[in-house]
């Protein structure tokens, strides 16, 4: 029994410091998970396998599965936008011209926080197939049909402001600079006979 200041029982650990241990290994563990891009992205293929793979077998939850599809969408747009938009803010742009100042692309919404929430979105996603509430009938192939028209005419949007304003979203690997090249003296010997 372990008392208190005040001669009052308290337990010795609660429920809240349960929780806050909890919440404090789970970050850790999503901090560790930071530099490993490949790792995480193969954990969430691995994570809409199982999802598609339930609603298949299940045949059905396509409401769930449509409304999945509108917010990957709306995630995949934030990160394929810049932070800063050049038609809303009068701030800092992205450079439009040769002479501009170079200053990289910062996304929206970040390469890890648009794997998390993606990833949390199929987990909860895939907790709703096992309550039968959420399976409407719903003749699927327009739902389909829709989402594909409503993806064609936002990624045309989307790349028409690319295009506009001149950015890239996407950069493959690190930018190396070489430096000066240096002309190097050809290593066989021309006076020899």
């Amino acid at each position: 029994m372990n008392l208190g200041d005040g001669g009052v029982d308290l337990p010795s650990s609660s429920a809240l410091s349960q929780w806050t241990h909890t919440a404090r290994r789970y970050q850790h563990l999503l901090d560790k998970s930071t530099p490993l891009v490949l790792h995480r992205w193969i954990g969430f293929a691995f994570i809409a396998f199982v999802f598609a793979l339930r609603v298949y077998l299940v045949q059905g939850y396509y409401i769930v599965t449509y409304g999945l599809g509108i917010y990957i969408l709306q995630l995949f747009i934030l990160f394929l936008s810049p932070q800063v938009d050049p038609e809303i803010h009068d701030g800092p742009t992205l450079p439009t011209r040769g002479s501009d100042e170079f200053r990289p692309f910062v996304r929206r919404l970040p390469e890890f926080k648009f794997w998390y929430s993606i990833t949390k979105a199929f987990c909860v996603a895939f907790v709703l197939t096992f309550f039968s509430a959420f399976d409407v009938p719903v003749f699927w192939p327009i739902l389909l049909f829709y989402w594909v028209i409503l993806f064609v005419s936002t990624m045309k949007r989307q790349i028409m402001h690319m295009m506009k304003y001149k950015y890239v979203p996407f950069s493959f690997g690190k930018q190396r600079y070489t430096g000066k090249k240096v002309a190097l003296a050809d290593d066989t010997d021309t006076t020899a006979a």
